[in-house]
């Protein structure tokens, strides 16, 4: 089932975004609302995944982004600067009806794929998720992101992801 879903640039023009929804109405109303604008600003550039005809099934966000060293947990920032340049997974959605099929960690894969292909252009060490609920944040931990403490935001090395994923 994952081969039928490769991630697209969100174009206004041929993806249908209307029908989307993934449950979290601030995700869906980000989506509906905001992924344009915010790709015309240039603050976040959106990823789709279509169901062949164009409507919108999953999403993700990224964009630049930067955390301050003395947040992130032991070993991570060690050596970096006080402010280390990162990419921010802005948000990750998938449609409701798609739950329970493995595919969310199939969506966060190429969100990550997507951000080790960039760091080789744009400079970048972590990757920042700020987790919307607990859940969230565990499931990103089953995926290598480690805690700030007492928060719900998770960062990662690019280069353990890549080593993990052999990019």
């Amino acid at each position: 089932m994952t081969e039928q879903f490769r991630s697209e640039r969100l174009d206004a023009e041929n993806h249908d975004l209307s029908t989307f929804t993934c449950g979290e109405k601030s995700l869906d109303r980000w989506l509906h609302e905001q992924a344009i604008a915010a790709t015309k600003r240039g603050t976040a550039r959106t990823w789709v995944w279509t169901d062949g005809g164009g409507a919108v099934v999953a999403y993700y966000a990224l964009a630049a982004h930067k955390i301050v060293r003395e947040l992130v947990p032991a070993g991570i920032g060690r050596g970096g600067p006080a402010e280390i340049p990162a990419v921010l997974l802005a948000r990750l959605a998938l449609a409701r009806h798609l739950r329970g099929l493995g595919l969310g960690s199939v969506l966060v894969a190429d969100a990550l794929e997507r951000v080790v292909e960039a760091s080789r252009i744009v400079g970048a060490r972590l990757v920042v998720v700020d987790a919307i609920a607990e859940p969230v944040a565990v499931l990103y931990e089953t995926l290598g992101f480690r805690r700030v403490p007492n928060s719900l935001m998770l960062v990662q090395r690019i280069s353990d992801i890549s080593a993990s994923y052999e990019l």
